[in-house]
């Protein structure tokens, strides 16, 4: 199968090449950048010039390919109603190519969306008040073009797609607690974040191409709920550094755009997509990943 990959270069995208390339397809990258362009090729897969924000090299590439996955995001926290709306643009794009076809659509989403407090499923309605609302326009573009005839279906993250090289939410929590001497958690730390190994997403989003049917909704999660004071507690102790707990109202000060997330209880479920798909995590598990101590290598070079 000629595969298009959005964000082919980025943290996701990047395992999902080669994942796509040992099982024998074709790659396709979109690249904005003669380095990306470059990083694909050294990868072993096809560049594809254009962006996120033009809608005409998205088509394009679609056109082009035997099915598309779709991770790109701008992920601009101070405007993420634009970087939305930008998502669904480029969602319509690639579904106007695709249209009719029945060719598989992978749409990247994420957990957050659900409501908190419980332990989300497949299956559960999205929260219009949830700290990832901004995504649900992306979702509900990528359900409706299951109905004009695309194998549309919906991949959710968890909230910590984790593994050596990571710079996400949990290398910014060790930033953070370097930064400020103390490393810290929300409240009584028992709100739950869902984890989920790179390679074990990229897998996922590999058997979701090939078989998922149209209107799936599926969970990239391995833990299904790793409380956030356990989180903090592995960086504290690799850090040297104190263990503090942080009112809620003073969260979004001192851990910044990540407070709203990192206060949200976020666990869920993938039951419903490992049984639906046979896919079973294999990697270390988000603590696992902590004490191996390769974050704070990297970090400590960086720093």
């Amino acid at each position: 199968m000629r595969v298009f990959v959005t964000g082919a270069t980025g943290w996701i995208g990047s395992a999902i090449v080669p994942e796509l390339l040992a099982a024998g397809h074709e790659v396709v990258g979109l690249a904005r950048s003669d380095q990306a362009a470059t990083a694909l090729a050294t990868a072993g897969a096809e560049a594809h010039r254009g962006a996120l924000d033009d809608p005409d090299s998205l088509r394009a590439g679609a056109a082009a390919a035997d099915g598309v996955i779709h991770t790109a995001y701008n992920h601009d926290f101070s405007d993420m109603a634009a970087a939305a709306r930008e998502d669904v643009r480029a969602i319509e794009a690639l579904g106007t190519a695709l249209e009719g076809s029945d060719r598989p659509l992978i749409v990247t989403s994420g957990l957050a969306v659900l409501p908190p407090g419980g332990v989300g499923t497949e299956r559960d309605a999205v929260d219009p008040e949830a700290a990832g609302a901004h995504r649900i326009p992306s979702e509900r573009a990528a359900l409706a073009l299951a109905e004009r005839g695309v194998r549309a279906s919906i991949v959710r993250p968890a909230a910590s797609v984790h593994g050596e090289g990571d710079h996400g939410f949990v290398a910014r929590l060790i930033e953070i607690a370097r930064a400020t001497g103390v490393s810290a958690y929300v409240g009584e730390g028992s709100n739950r974040w869902p984890a989920v190994h790179r390679l074990d997403a990229a897998r996922l989003y590999r058997l979701a191409l090939e078989a998922a049917p149209a209107g799936s909704v599926l969970h990239a999660v391995a833990d299904e709920g790793v409380p956030t004071r356990d989180i903090a507690g592995v960086i504290g102790r690799h850090l040297d550094l104190p263990l503090v707990a942080v009112a809620p109202e003073d969260a979004a000060e001192h851990f910044g755009w990540l407070g709203r997330f990192f206060a949200a209880d976020m666990a869920a479920s993938s039951a419903l997509t490992r049984e639906l798909l046979d896919w079973n995590p294999v990697h270390p598990g988000l603590i696992a990943d902590l004490e191996a101590g390769h974050y704070f290598l990297q970090h400590a070079e960086a720093a």
